[in-house]
């Protein structure tokens, strides 16, 4: 009698436990912009892990700096007065990059991390100016802000938010190419009771979903004109996916937030930070006695291997002039995928706005069969290509290293891949 093999119980993120156990795809190794599975076969790495890996895989000066790191100082708090080197270097690099002088850099864990504590700030910035009736948070649809409480909420993704109960309240989403419903939800709510208004420059998670012309200006202006803070979500936009160290600085606007992680240390130890204006910090560094202090924080903010691995990694982009990269390359991607459009099984290819960009199969397609994304990322792996599956297609984000020879195959392997769909 066969014996039934032990099922490990390793419980993957966004994924049916019941199909995946038994058919795991176990990556071993990574070098540059490729990976290799454990029966040793290699794939182009086309969405940089999820979204992170920007300068591909395998850097030997990021190790040599975690290794430095932990010999010196393993770990520490930052709660109350205690600091590290790593953490007041990292804070001092990225403060003197965003667009707004003086900011302030409140460390976490992640991108979901630094989401929560910018709902959290915002609320606070509020109640410390004497009007704790502004609380009110309105996101996007389509809009994607993490996994904690928080960020479920204000996130766009319908389907990401069923199940769990009644999630954090005082939040409204507005679609997410219209200047003029954000206006209108502030005026419906009340500009008196919105605190803060969350946008994606381009929507990663929700699709690929770039703005339209005007947009981020518009509701930039909006958000300045109602007293609204305007928070960036820039944690897949920033560090040179859109051409910019943060993504929104591809436009001429200052966010009253910005939240980045994944590249900060290109994914290869978990970290976000939360850039805050000085306007809006500003409750909290007055020095003087009673002055409020935020009571938040992850254990792990601004833990000193980290920071050091996102030092090495912002020497990196800065030593290779990695950043401009998501500019230089948003043709070339979109020009590899035009045969792709062509193909009678797509919907729509959106690109041409960084380095990233979407594939989505037709109407007829997802209505013939809803699991064709999943089956087109199998397809994608087949050719040696990893793609990420989305509601009605997949998603790019290829390394910024990444160049001719990656996009030709990403060209080669998606037509390919579509072939072995069908209606």
């Amino acid at each position: 009698m066969a014996t039934e093999q032990p099922v490990n119980p390793l419980w993957h993120p966004f994924a049916d436990m019941g199909a995946v156990d038994g058919d795991r795809m176990i990556i071993t190794r990574g070098q540059g912009s490729y990976v290799w599975d454990d029966e040793d076969k290699r794939y182009f790495d086309a969405t940089a892990s999820l979204w992170y890996a920007n300068f591909g895989h395998g850097r030997e000066e990021i190790a040599q700096a975690v290794a430095d790191q932990l010999r010196t100082l393993d770990s520490y708090n930052l709660f109350g007065y205690y600091a590290n080197k790593p953490a007041l270097e990292l804070a001092e690099r990225v403060s003197a990059l965003a667009p707004t002088p003086g900011s302030k850099v409140f460390l976490g864990s992640g991108g979901g991390d630094v989401v929560d504590t910018a709902v959290k700030i915002a609320r606070a910035h509020f109640f410390h100016t004497g009007r704790p009736e502004k609380v009110h948070v309105i996101g996007r649809v389509q809009g994607y802000h993490g996994t904690h409480g928080f960020g479920t909420a204000v996130g766009g993704i319908a389907v990401n938010a069923q199940g769990f109960g009644p999630l954090p309240g005082d939040i409204s989403h507005v679609p997410y190419d219209s200047a003029e419903a954000l206006e209108a939800e502030i005026q419906r709510v009340g500009a008196d009771k919105v605190a803060a208004f969350f946008c994606e420059p381009v929507i990663g998670a929700g699709g690929v979903l770039l703005p339209p012309d005007g947009y981020i200006e518009a509701v930039a202006e909006i958000c300045r004109r109602h007293d609204v803070l305007f928070v960036a979500d820039c944690v897949i936009a920033a560090f040179g996916r859109l051409g910019t160290w943060f993504g929104i600085d591809r436009w001429a606007v200052k966010p009253d937030m910005i939240t980045v992680a994944k590249g900060i240390t290109g994914g290869t130890i978990p970290l976000g930070a939360l850039v805050v204006a000085p306007r809006v910090a500003e409750p909290f560094f007055t020095g003087s006695p009673g002055a409020p202090i935020l009571r938040h924080g992850a254990t792990y903010a601004g833990h000193p291997v980290a920071c050091a691995a996102a030092n090495a990694t912002l020497d990196l982009y800065e030593r290779e002039a990695l950043i401009p990269r998501g500019r230089e390359l948003e043709k070339p991607l979109a020009d590899a995928l035009a045969g792709a459009a062509a193909h009678p099984l797509i919907g729509e290819v959106r690109a041409g706005l960084g380095f990233l960009a979407a594939v989505e199969l037709s109407a007829d397609l997802l209505a013939a069969d809803p699991g064709a994304p999943g089956k087109l990322q199998r397809a994608c792996r087949a050719e040696g290509v990893l793609v990420r599956p989305i509601a009605r297609g997949v998603v790019l984000s290829p390394p910024l290293i990444a160049a001719e020879p990656e996009l030709d195959l990403l060209a080669n392997a998606l037509p390919a891949a579509l072939d072995t769909l069908s209606l």
